[in-house]
């Protein structure tokens, strides 16, 4: 992915936003500087994948005349995600292995084990950047989240 490629997403995401309208965008991030992915991942995993630092977005978001208004970084929610698919995996290994073969077993632990590792020690996070055209789409504090939910929700 090109930096071309990342400034027509954003672009793209404006042109469909209407006026009021709030964009989340959810990303698989890495911390360290932008560049190319691990060439394992690349090889077995996720061809043709990017995995952009946040850095990366926010030159991108401006020139697509876009505001963000609120980013949050999930720090070890995926480290979690992918300790219970391993978890699950591990469960289901005798299964899987009948349905695929050895080397895909083995491949998959070693991608679970490792993404949860990155995500676990930093080299890898989650983020979310909230984005809107204006400034005054969304409120000033993060309580109407929790206000909605309290509405919605058992909680």
């Amino acid at each position: 992915m090109s930096v071309l490629d990342i400034i027509q997403n954003f672009i793209k995401i404006y042109d469909l936003l209407n006026n009021n309208g709030v964009a989340l965008i959810h990303c698989i991030g890495k911390f360290n500087d932008p560049g190319p992915q691990n060439a394992w991942m690349e090889k077995y995993i996720f061809p043709g994948a990017y995995t952009p630092t946040l850095s990366e977005q926010f030159p991108s978001i401006e020139r697509a005349k876009l505001f963000v208004s609120d980013v949050e970084i999930l720090r070890l929610h995926y480290a979690e995600t992918l300790k219970l698919w391993r978890e699950a995996f591990e469960k289901n290994r005798e299964t899987i292995a009948s349905m695929y073969d050895e080397k895909f077993c083995r491949m998959w632990e070693f991608y679970l084990a490792g993404c949860e590792t990155a995500f676990r020690h930093g080299v890898l996070m989650v983020f979310q950047i909230q984005l809107s055209k204006s400034l005054s789409t969304v409120p000033l504090t993060r309580d109407y989240i929790s206000d909605f939910e309290k509405s919605h929700f058992e909680i």
